[in-house]
């Protein structure tokens, strides 16, 4: 573990951890059911059969976790809004209650209104699906918007898209392969609306997370290339190309569903500005030529008939997820970001990074966002306009399709006591904070 100290970041940077709605809350009896609860229903989908009803019982025991922010130190709390408690009886209360709980503690709340739990009404292939999520957002943005200033509008649609539509390893479970290209749009398009939403209630703080990683060619041979830059826009600019630049990139814009005048009106919702941009980094992707053949990588299924395979990277650690451990590539990513969308890239939050490993005194845990806040420092001194980062995450929860086989908490969860134990991380974590003033 390094042991010399965290470089200084500027004035008012926004350090915070991260949670989510269905991964942590439990209580699924007081919501309404979402995608999730019909998919873990469903036996085979998650690897060791367990559901979120429980979870870390967050719903009830949420003073308890505030309390460990406050002692964290952390500045911010950003966590998920659940659309179907939303649509349940009294289920504004809980988010009013919590708001109210972090504000008294001096946390500043910082909500997303939707990581992935979509009401099981609901279908994301279905484009009036936007329209009642910009609904929803103008719902909970009168009930919290005197107390809540910044907002993130969806979480990760490149990963909800690919997993939940396109491959079925996550909720609703379809496999689509690229016929799930409309779940990005109507993810996009609701972003968008969302934005307009959020604006015509005041706010003025308002972002996406969209997750993001470098693309490394497998080789230098053509093929290879051609497959990584695929990959490179499937994940990468897919996404972030309508956000920040209005537009699709080559050869994705007439995929999208309706005449191409429509695509360009939703383009012009997608693209409203933002006032910052949610990096989630976990780690590069090398990426190489189709191999005809169908592999587990990192936890997923990958098919044979993908235009790409995703290859190992080779000589370096990784966590118990099995993903590469490379500080670096946040650096790689968030410079590479600023060239190539300049003045149109807003200033940049980190509203994830983190990694699973097991254990209380979890030294590798330490020595990862030791490094990954050293890369991400890198980056500030090399002229990215970084505001803010996020530590994934404050509990060990339910990690989707892996259940609860994967503890990226700073906090250890006891599943059958869901006592609460601060792991060596926290510590750690509270000692850098301290030291950042």
């Amino acid at each position: 573990m390094a042991t010399n100290p965290i470089p200084q970041f500027p004035a008012g940077f926004l350090w915070g951890v991260s949670t989510s709605a269905h991964q942590i809350e439990g209580a699924a009896d007081e919501r309404e059911p979402s995608v999730w609860d019909t998919f873990t229903a469903e036996p085979g989908t998650v690897k060791d059969g367990s559901t979120a009803a429980v979870a870390c019982d967050h719903y009830h025991r949420y003073r308890e976790d505030v309390a460990l922010l406050a002692g964290l130190g952390v500045g911010a709390y950003r966590f998920s809004i659940s659309w179907p408690r939303v649509n349940a009886p009294k289920g504004l209360d809980f988010y009013d209650r919590l708001v109210d709980e972090l504000c008294a503690a001096g946390v500043r709340p910082v909500p997303t209104l939707f990581h992935w739990d979509l009401p099981v009404a609901l279908d994301w292939l279905d484009r009036d699906t936007a329209a009642r999520f910009a609904e929803h957002v103008s719902v909970v943005a009168e009930r919290l918007g005197d107390r809540v200033q910044k907002w993130i509008t969806i979480n990760e649609p490149a990963e909800h898209t690919l997993l939940g539509h396109a491959l079925g390893t996550h909720a609703p479970g379809k496999r689509l392969l690229f016929d799930a290209l409309p779940v990005a749009h109507h993810q996009l398009l609701a972003h968008g609306l969302a934005v307009r939403a959020l604006r015509a209630a005041g706010a003025t703080d308002i972002g996406i997370a969209n997750s993001h990683g470098p693309t490394w060619p497998a080789s230098r041979e053509q093929a290879d290339m051609e497959a990584a830059d695929f990959y490179d826009v499937l994940l990468n600019r897919l996404f972030a190309d309508p956000v920040l630049l209005g537009r699709y990139p080559e050869g994705i814009g007439e995929l999208m569903p309706g005449a191409p005048e429509d695509v360009e009106t939703d383009l012009k919702a997608i693209s409203e500005p933002l006032d910052f941009y949610g990096v989630n980094y976990y780690a590069p992707t090398r990426v190489g030529a189709p191999q005809g053949t169908e592999i587990e990588f990192g936890g997923v299924r990958m098919p044979a008939e993908l235009p790409f395979s995703v290859r190992e990277i080779e000589d370096v650690p990784t966590t118990d997820f099995g993903w590469p451990v490379v500080p670096e590539g946040l650096t790689e990513l968030l410079t590479g970001f600023r060239e190539r969308y300049g003045d149109r890239l807003p200033p940049i939050v980190i509203t994830e990074n983190g990694c699973s490993y097991e254990g209380v005194d979890d030294q590798q845990r330490i020595a990862y966002l030791d490094g990954h806040l050293r890369a991400l420092h890198r980056a500030v001194e090399a002229g990215v306009d970084v505001r803010g980062y996020f530590v994934w995450s404050l509990l060990d929860n339910f990690e989707w399709a892996e259940g609860y086989a994967r503890r990226f908490g700073l906090v250890h969860v006891d599943y059958d006591t869901l006592a609460r134990t601060p792991k060596a991380s926290y510590g750690w974590l509270r000692d850098v904070l301290r030291a950042q003033g």
